[in-house]
Parts: C-alpha cells; sequence; structure tokens
C-alpha cells in the first residue's frame, strides 16, 4: 500500500464524517428556522437524463425497486436482489466458480441482458461506482441498509453517463432525511446446514429544516458449501462418478516406458523399489471435488455516512463517505503436478527412483495442501458537491458542482502451488548418507536446504519422511505468494439544468455538463508467479492509467399538449463528447420521444449510439499463463475439424493425436491443454461502439384501479467489440481459413505435435446482437380482507448472436436458448398485508434451455449445430426452472418487525447441465443450491 498517497485520501475521506458531527447540533438548532422557499423541490432527476422533472414516467424504461420492495424480499445482499430481476443475465465470476482466482474473484457484478458485466453501468446517487482494472464494478461494497430505492434503467445511456452504459444503467439511491434509528438482524442457512448467512446492520441519522445526516453500517458474513455436499457438484458429470476421477491422483504414479503403463505405489508402503508399484486403476485416482468449494466464503464490513446542509435557502452542500472491507475466500483441490508440463522429471539417480539410473516421468497431486486464495479488499469512496438553484426571468434552474474520489486496494494470498525449482532439486539426484538420512545432490556436492521428497508416498498411508505429510517437505515444495493491487477514480464535474423558454407545448427543459476523469490502477503478482516457476503460471505486472474530458447537452422538447390524441407529446435529444488520453474522442447521441394519446395510456421509445472504452487491463495487462479450456486442435486425426488436409500434414503426422491434461490423448472435440498458453493485452485497442433501440407502452386503465401494464421491444448491436485472439481462432484461421500470417502465432513440439508456445492478445473484431421484449405487470388491490398486491416482470430473448471476427464468411454463433441465455426469465411476487400482519410468495422462472450431450446420451440426437470452435456438437434439451420464496411477517407492538421465510421452499434443483454455465460444476451458477431458511428482525427506535 502506498502510504503516502492514502494519507490525503484518508484526511478527505474523513471529511463527511467531520462534518456530520459537526451539523448535528447546527441541524438541531436550525429547526425553527424558516423553511426553504424553493419551488423546485417537486421535480426529480430519474436514471437515464439530467433534467429534473415532475413527471418519473420518461421514455426510457426504468425500473423502480423501492425499499419496501428489499425488505419483502428472503436476499439480504444489492447484489442478489439485483441477480434475480429478469434482465440481469448470469453472474459474472459466479460464486459457484471457485476456480475464478482474479482480481475481482469474491465480488458481485450485475450482467445486464447477458452482455457482460463490463457493459453495465453502476452509479450511487447518479455517480459512478468505482471500477477494477479490467472494468468491474462490485455492487458488494454497497451496504444494502442504505439503499433507500434501485433504479435500473434498461436502456443505452451512454449520451448521458458516457463509457460502459451500452447495457443499462443501475442507480442505487441511499437513503437520507433519517429520523431515529433502526436495527436488523439477519440470519439463515440451508436445509442442510450449510452455507449460513449471518447480516447485521444499523442505521441512524437526524434531520433538520436545514439538513440531515445519515450513518449507515453493517456486517455481513457468508460460509462456505462444498461441492462433496451437493449431488450435482460431488461428480464433475452427474450419475457418472467414474468420469469424476483424475488420472493425477494423491497416491503418485510414474510411466514405465517397458510397459506402456502408469505404475500406482502399494498402499501402505513408502513405494521406493518397482515392486512397490503396480498398474494404474480407477482406485489410485482422485475426485477433485472432495477439496472444493460449490459456494465460497466470505466476509463483509461496510459504513456509510452521508450529511446536507442548507447554506441559503438556495444553496446546499451535499456529502458522502463510504468504507467497505471484504475478505473472500477459495480453495481447490491440490495442484495435480505432471512433470512433462514444468520439465522436472524424477532423476535416474534418485534415492526414491523405483527403476534406479532411468529418467522417469511421474505424477502427483498435492492433496495434502489444496490450493486457496485468501482476497482482502479494502474500499473508500468520497463524493462532495455544492448544489443549488436560482431564479432568472421567472425560471428556476438547479446546478451543481463536485468532486469524487474512490479507492481500492487489494491483497491476495495464495497457497498450494508448487515451486518448480524446489521440486525439481527435491525429485533430483538424492543419496543415503551414512545416517540413514536420504541427502539432495551427490555425495560431495550436496544442495543445501534441499529437501528431498518422494512423490510415491501415498497419502494416509502412515509414510511421514519425504512424504507430503512431512512439513519439512511442504515447507520445501509450496511457497506463499502475495500479490497486490489497486485502482483510484478521480472525478470533477459541474452540471447545469432549467428551462430556456416556454413553448405552446409547455416548457423547453435543458441540462449541460462537464466532467473530468482520472482512471488508474494496477495489479502486481508474487515475484515467483512473475518468473513463472510457480504451477501458478507466469504473470506478469498491470498498470496503467487514462485520463479523459466529457461535455454533455440534453433537450426535452415539448411538442404537443392537450389535443386530441395527444395529451401529451414530449421529444428528448441528447449528446455527449468524450475526448480520452488513451484512443481519441467519441461522440454519442440520442433520440427519444414520449406520446400519451390518452391520460391512460403512454408510448415510448429511444434511440441511441453507446461505447465502451477499453480497460486499464485491456490496454497496459501484464501477459499471464493459464492452461486454456475447450481447446481444439484442428489436426487431430479423429476429432479435428481439418484432419488430414494438406496443411495439417506439414506441421504433423498423419495419425496425430492432441493431448489433454496427463498428457494423454483427448477423447472429446475439446480439452485443456497440457501446458498453458499466454495471453496479454492491446495498447492500440479502440471503444466499443453500440446502438440501441427500444419501443413500447405503460398502460394504467382508469377503470381499473392499481392496474399497470407495460411492454418494451429492445435491440443492442454491439461492434468492434473487445474480444480475446483466443487460440482456437488462431488455429482455425490457420488451418480452416488459410491466413498463413495467423500460423506464426504458434509453435508446436517436435515430438509430440502439440501445441506448445501460443500467444494471444484482446482486439477489436465482430460483433455481439440481442434483442427481445421485457412486459412489467403491476396490481394493487383493497379489500374487507387486506391489500392484495402483484408484481409480475418477465423478459424474453428473441435473437442473442455473437461473432468474433470481421470475416463475414464466418457464420455469426447463435447463443439463444442455449447454457445459461435463457430465453424466459421471469418473476412473480403476490403480497398481502393486513394490520400487523403481512406474507409474500414469491416465484422466479428459468426456461429450459439445449445444453451439451455427455457420452452421446442425448435426449435431442437429431439436433446437432457448430460451437464457438466450428464443431458439430449434439444436444441435449434441459426444463425449466421455478424456485418459490415465501415470507411472512408480523409488526410487535414495541416497535419492531419480525419475519421469516425461505427462498426456494420446495427445495427444487435446477437440470444438470454438463456445459457448466457460470461454474465449475454441471449446474447453472445462478441457481439456488437448496432450501434456504431465515429469519430476520427488525428494530426502530
Amino acid at each position: 500500500m502506498n502510504y503516502r498517497n492514502l494519507r490525503p485520501a484518508l484526511r478527505l475521506g474523513m471529511l463527511p464524517a467531520a462534518v456530520a458531527v459537526a451539523l448535528v447540533p447546527a441541524i438541531a438548532g436550525a429547526q425553527e428556522a424558516p423553511a426553504s422557499q424553493a419551488t423546485t423541490l417537486d421535480r426529480i432527476e430519474v436514471t437515464g437524463s439530467r433534467i429534473r422533472q415532475v413527471d418519473v414516467e420518461t421514455a426510457q424504461p426504468v425500473l423502480m425497486i423501492s425499499r419496501a420492495d428489499i425488505e419483502n424480499q428472503g436476499f439480504s445482499s444489492v447484489a442478489d436482489i439485483l441477480q434475480n430481476i429478469s434482465a440481469a443475465g448470469s453472474p459474472a465470476f459466479s460464486r459457484a466458480s471457485p476456480l475464478t482466482a482474479n482480481q475481482e474473484a469474491g465480488g458481485s457484478y450485475i450482467d445486464l441482458r447477458n452482455l457482460g458485466a463490463q457493459r453495465t453501468l453502476v452509479l450511487i446517487n447518479g455517480k459512478r461506482l468505482g471500477i477494477s482494472t479490467s472494468g468491474y464494478q462490485d455492487v458488494s461494497t454497497i451496504p444494502s441498509a442504505v439503499v433507500e430505492r434501485i433504479e435500473v434503467l434498461k436502456d443505452g445511456a451512454s449520451s448521458i453517463y458516457g463509457s460502459d452504459a451500452i447495457a443499462g444503467v443501475i442507480n442505487i439511491i441511499t437513503r437520507s432525511n433519517f429520523d431515529g434509528a433502526e436495527v436488523n438482524a439477519y440470519y439463515g442457512q440451508y436445509g442442510q446446514g450449510d452455507g449460513t448467512v449471518q447480516n447485521y446492520d444499523f442505521v441512524t441519522g437526524f434531520s433538520g429544516d436545514r439538513g440531515s445526516v445519515t450513518i449507515g453500517a453493517e456486517y455481513h458474513q457468508e460460509d462456505a458449501v462444498w461441492a462433496k455436499d451437493r449431488w450435482f457438484s460431488e461428480d464433475t458429470r452427474p450419475g457418472y462418478p467414474s468420469a469424476s476421477l483424475t488420472t493425477v491422483g494423491q497416491w503418485g504414479n510414474w510411466y514405465d516406458e517397458v510397459s506402456g503403463k502408469w505404475m500406482a505405489p502399494n498402499r501402505g508402503s513408502d513405494a521406493i523399489g518397482a515392486d512397490d508399484f503396480h498398474p494404474q486403476t480407477s482406485a489410485d485416482t482422485s475426485r477433485a471435488s472432495d477439496q472444493m468449494h460449490l459456494r465460497t466464503p466470505q466476509e463483509r464490513r461496510s459504513l456509510f455516512a452521508s450529511a446536507n446542509w442548507e447554506i441559503t435557502d438556495n444553496i446546499r452542500f451535499a456529502s458522502d463517505l463510504a468504507y467497505n472491507q471484504r475478505d473472500s475466500f477459495r480453495q481447490i483441490a491440490g495442484y495435480p503436478m505432471q512433470s512433462a508440463a514444468f520439465d522436472t522429471p524424477m532423476s535416474g539417480d534418485s534415492a526414491f527412483n523405483p527403476v534406479p539410473g532411468t529418467d522417469i516421468d511421474w505424477r502427483r497431486r498435492g492433496w495434502e495442501t489444496p490450493r486457496t486464495t485468501q482476497s482482502d479488499l479494502t474500499t473508500w469512496r468520497f463524493t462532495a458537491a455544492i448544489e443549488g438553484s436560482f431564479q432568472l426571468a421567472d425560471r428556476y434552474f438547479d446546478w451543481d458542482v463536485g468532486t469524487l474520489y474512490n479507492e481500492t486496494n487489494l491483497t491476495t494470498t495464495n497457497n498450494g502451488n508448487f515451486y518448480i525449482p524446489n521440486v525439481a532439486n527435491a525429485v533430483g539426484p538424492s543419496f543415503v548418507n551414512g545416517q540413514g538420512k536420504v541427502v539432495c545432490g551427490t555425495p560431495g556436492a550436496e544442495i543445501a536446504g534441499c529437501v528431498p521428497w518422494n512423490p510415491f508416498a501415498g497419502f494416509g498411508t502412515g509414510a511421514v519422511a519425504n512424504s507430503l505429510d512431512d512439513p519439512n517437505v511442504i515447507g520445501y515444495l509450496f511457497k506463499e505468494e502475495h500479490a497486490t493491487g489497486s485502482t483510484q477514480t478521480n472525478s470533477y464535474f459541474a452540471n447545469l439544468a432549467g428551462s430556456l423558454f416556454t413553448l405552446p407545448a409547455g416548457d423547453l427543459g435543458f441540462a449541460i455538463g462537464y466532467e473530468t476523469r482520472k482512471e488508474q490502477g494496477g495489479f502486481s503478482p508474487d515475484a515467483i508467479a512473475q518468473t513463472g516457476d510457480s504451477t501458478n503460471l507466469a504473470s506478469g505486472n498491470t498498470y496503467g492509467r487514462y485520463t479523459l474530458d466529457e461535455f454533455y447537452g440534453e433537450l426535452s422538447i415539448p411538442v404537443l399538449a392537450d389535443v386530441a390524441f395527444a395529451k401529451e407529446l414530449t421529444l428528448n435529444v441528447a449528446s455527449r463528447y468524450s475526448d480520452y488520453d488513451s484512443f481519441g474522442d467519441t461522440t454519442n447521441n440520442k433520440f427519444g420521444f414520449k406520446w400519451r394519446p390518452f391520460d391512460d395510456l403512454l408510448v415510448r421509445g429511444t434511440w441511441a449510439d453507446g461505447f465502451r472504452a477499453p480497460t486499464i487491463s485491456d490496454l497496459y495487462g501484464g501477459g499471464s499463463q493459464t492452461f486454456t479450456t475447450n481447446f481444439s486442435d484442428p489436426c487431430d486425426s479423429i476429432y479435428g475439424a481439418a484432419r488430414g488436409s494438406a496443411r495439417c500434414l506439414q506441421d504433423v503426422a498423419a495419425n496425430y493425436r492432441q493431448l489433454k491434461q496427463g498428457f494423454i490423448p483427448v477423447d472429446s472435440e475439446a480439452d485443456q491443454t497440457p501446458v498453458p498458453f499466454t495471453s496479454g493485452s492491446n495498447p492500440n485497442l479502440q471503444p466499443e461502439l453500440a446502438k440501441s433501440k427500444t419501443i413500447g407502452f405503460v398502460y394504467s386503465p382508469n377503470y381499473v384501479q392499481g392496474l399497470s401494464v407495460g411492454l418494451d421491444w429492445w435491440n443492442i448491436k454491439i461492434t468492434d467489440t473487445v474480444v480475446s485472439d483466443s487460440p482456437n481462432q488462431i488455429l482455425r484461421d490457420c488451418y480452416i481459413a488459410g491466413i498463413e500470417s495467423r500460423c506464426n502465432n504458434f509453435s508446436r513440439d517436435p515430438v509430440l505435435g502439440i501445441v506448445t508456445d501460443l500467444t494471444y492478445g484482446m482486439r477489436n473484431a465482430g460483433y455481439t446482437e440481442t434483442e427481445g421484449f421485457d412486459l412489467d405487470v403491476g396490481y394493487r388491490m383493497d379489500t374487507d380482507y387486506g391489500r392484495f398486491g402483484l408484481n409480475w416482470q418477465s423478459t424474453y430473448v428473441s435473437k442473442y448472436e455473437q461473432r468474433q471476427t470481421d470475416d463475414v464468411d464466418v457464420v455469426p454463433s447463435q447463443y439463444n436458448g442455449f447454457g445459461s441465455n435463457f430465453r424466459v426469465r421471469s418473476n412473480a411476487n403476490l403480497s398481502w398485508s393486513q394490520g400487523d400482519f403481512s406474507a409474500s410468495w414469491g416465484m422466479r422462472y428459468y426456461s429450459g434451455t439445449k445444453d451439451n450431450c455427455y457420452l452421446d446420451r442425448c435426449n435431442i440426437p437429431q439436433y446437432q449445430a457448430p460451437d464457438t470452435n466450428g464443431k458439430i456438437v449434439k444436444y441435449n434439451r434441459v426444463g425449466g426452472s421455478t424456485f418459490h420464496d415465501v415470507q411472512v411477517g408480523w409488526k410487535a407492538p414495541w416497535n419492531a418487525k419480525v419475519s421469516i421465510g425461505a427462498n426456494n421452499v420446495f427445495g427444487h434443483y435446477g437440470p444438470i447441465m454438463h456445459s457448466q454455465p457460470n461454474s465449475n460444476f454441471a449446474y447453472y451458477g445462478g441457481y439456488d443450491i437448496g432450501r434456504f431458511m431465515y429469519l430476520k428482525y427488525q428494530q426502530n427506535f
């Protein structure tokens, strides 16, 4: 951490709290002061427009989630609430993906329209939430206790807010003008007795005639759920236990070139002589899920304070401070060490070699030391603004100038990865000295500090010396790795809004503004990781910064009012000019209309430009190694799309086989590579560009009080998408498309033929397009038996296609209705309240999709389609899922409320999905993983 830079940030960050303390007596003494005479308080700013207005219905579709809606749900975090709206896509970096170990692991990121969380902009009180170097905004940093409401703009808004507002905008409005105190406690767990969630928070505040102070704090803890404790995750392929067994086990094995077999140690021996081994069987393998999290644990502490003070009747100071500290943890199985992958064969002169005099390849999983990652993230956020209004020529104008500062500091600690130089020493030459102790090296040339290792001393055999049960061996082979990261956002802004003059249909409203912003950040892996001397694989430093200046303007033009078939017709136009020092400038425009032919019906529509600027990681990210999953070699003699072609035969033998982990031939079209590839960045990237369109209506018939029906069509197309130049695409371009220059991007092993050296980066290419419909139905009815309510939201996706190349001859990939790209998501909530009692019943529906088959056991074998690699794949049809939630509440006479409920009350499970969407298991990462029961208590003072 850079303490020199942090000190001024801390002094600046503590200002709102100090102001809050100082304002309390001032506000108390001002209660008898004359109230403000400003007449603009009835106008509000709705997400998607900077122009203040009385009507909350705009030309754009905006979903409102109220404080009451939040309290009536059984979810304890802002992330869970947002993840369960129908327009939300699959969760980025799902908590069911313990293999995720990047900077964002442990956070929560909302993805609207399945376009990626980086294309959804998140605001707090209209101002940007901080971003990671990869462009992700973590909504878990926002304590739910301080949320007043959430506005979800389901439309592009780059003309108003700038970069990232392509799929939509989430604006989280915090509580203010709060009087009194409120304490909440939440406790729940799954029916299996695990995954306990605890949330404790309080909010207190004071408001007077000239200002207010609001302070909220929250503590949140979620316990782990282990993969071995759920039927769908205990095996890699549920129903097929043998498919879960990895050839690299906790008992070690070595390759016997004479028999051509892998030899495993006999149980109960130290496995030193050749007679201590037998040909490996399924009993000598491991089940990785025994050591893996299904749902990763985390702990959060949050503080939020806001204060506002009316300096005069028309000028106000407003400020807020947010602090969040998040600890997250993940565990996966011990590393499956393979000597061939890291050039660490056991020396023929090792005391543990079963065939002395011959170097041998060996494999051993580090079962005794599972791989873990502890991530600690601290976030500071501070905003301050002077806001005001003034009157000029009988017109009122609103203005504000202010600043935003956001800082995150991340530390990660990794354990369980082998330190390769020490492994090479430990399995290198060794001998038994005069004291009967095995020593590294040769007599007279011992290796100081080295601890010899016998990878064949099996797990749980009782053998301690020189096995992975030996703490000396563990200390020598495994090195704790530390990485650090940080980001900073500095922004200054000024806005002015009001009306210019009066047209026959009303006032011509306008808003103009300026913002300058600087984003900087970096991530520094451990020195071991940077050198590539660990099985954590090589990764380089990321650091960069960019600055931008932006100007925007917006007009609301009333065209018709109170005439036949036009109770109201208003046009809205907006434009924003953005100048980045990283790529140049861009201008984005928007047009919208709002037409009310009669009081009960509103017709609306928009057309908008959008863009997403390349992130720091996109531009300046250090290269990192990874074992590529779902890799497909076109030259494989059985599954390759170009097998037997002249170009393939130029590089490999006719009987060439692609190898997977364990250096054994693949048994399907694609698998994980046995050697890592390197991915990098591209400083010449340009922004993604987007066009979005919506048209719809809202109908609220006066003859059915309390009923409102809204239907909107939407379409979003993103071009020049920032995509990874994937290994599969490089090989397809070389061997199938015949682009010879692409063949220079990789090399092959001269003996095995497999691709061993491949580096790929980012590029602007292709497009993504999606469209569909949103249906919102709301109804409230008061009866003698209480108030009944219905809130039904549905999203139907009619199209989702993507092409990651500019080659027009390439057929776009169709994703709609495949994997986790659900055609329909629908949520319905029925509520009832009377007196001190209330109840709600919620239903969350996901439509069925097509998913990969396993072992050609397909229920629609006649259906085949190409995947992203061009391979023909067979699919299963998996059914839809509905999860039911129930909650009942009682208001106690001591000003408290007690609620008890269950999410997924019927204990429903989704279908098996072998493609592992948003998960590391054959189950969708967004589905419920059991019945979750909870108790909530709220006390007001």
